[in-house]
């Protein structure tokens, strides 16, 4: 592993991420970890909104800290959740969620193990 820092002067928001609501900044992570973690600030893109498809991801580790604004997830077996600054989620590996709403102005970090995972859409939990 090696040495990284980032700096939000020089970073760059870019719309290549998983979700086209979002834009991302790279912190170095996936680099610096050879793959073993990937690390981003994602913020809301204006005019977007989320989609609020149910999906999961191959991960070891999930893990969402709010900056700014708020996010409304529903998990199954939890329900929903409001996220809002000062908030911070562990998302189990291959738990089944989907992203419900946010704020214009919403701001978070993702840390993800590993950096590549995949992603696959799933049906809705079944409901009582």
């Amino acid at each position: 592993m090696k040495f990284s820092v980032q700096h939000a002067r020089d970073g760059q928001f870019v719309a290549d991420g998983l979700r086209q609501y979002f834009e991302y900044r790279d912190l170095g992570v996936r680099e610096a970890t050879d793959g073993k973690a990937v690390m981003h600030v994602i913020r809301a893109r204006e005019g977007t909104h989320a989609t609020g498809e149910w999906h999961r991801h191959e991960v070891e580790l999930q893990l969402v800290y709010v900056l700014k604004g708020w996010v409304r997830f529903e998990y199954e077996g939890v329900g929903e959740v409001l996220l809002e600054p000062g908030s911070c989620v562990h998302q189990a590996p291959g738990i089944r969620h989907r992203e419900i709403a946010h704020s214009p102005d919403l701001e978070l970090i993702e840390i993800v193990l590993p950096a590549d995972f995949r992603t696959e859409s799933v049906a809705a939990p079944a409901t009582r």
